[in-house]
């Protein structure tokens, strides 16, 4: 039987875990020592991968790529039509805040998968009411 998924991960996340430089890299490195099992999306994976090319360069953007394909537990969802209309109602919803497709797409997944924790430093993150685990330390 499959692990049930305990936290979605977003962009923010996975950069402060790789980027020593981010003030949340000590919560995430203690955090991804014994992570649960986890979900998240090609958008963040693209998401991550641009930020370190554009902020690094391509040498660190791979690497970027590299971490995320070793993660255990991580499983990545694809985006298809279906979730991005689900995420573009999600903006239109929440058209007073300045969201992304990618974390509508995130709060999307959470809901479809019941899912009552995020790893985030972004509190759009949070607009679903489920608990970001920067508050939680």
């Amino acid at each position: 039987m499959a692990r049930k998924i305990k936290a979605y991960i977003d962009t923010s996340a996975l950069i402060a875990f790789a980027d020593r430089s981010d003030t949340y890299h000590a919560l995430f490195r203690r955090l991804f020592a014994d992570p649960p099992t986890l979900i998240t999306t090609t958008l963040v994976i693209a998401e991550g991968h641009g930020w370190f090319l554009k902020r690094y360069d391509r040498t660190r953007a791979l690497e970027f790529l590299s971490m995320v394909e070793a993660m255990r537990p991580l499983k990545i969802t694809a985006v298809g039509a279906r979730e991005q209309r689900a995420a573009t109602e999600l903006l239109r919803r929440f058209s007073d805040q300045d969201l992304t497709l990618t974390d509508a797409v995130g709060l999307h997944v959470m809901e479809a998968h019941q899912i009552q924790m995020c790893w985030s430093t972004d509190f759009h993150l949070g607009l679903t009411r489920v608990p970001l685990i920067i508050h939680e330390f």
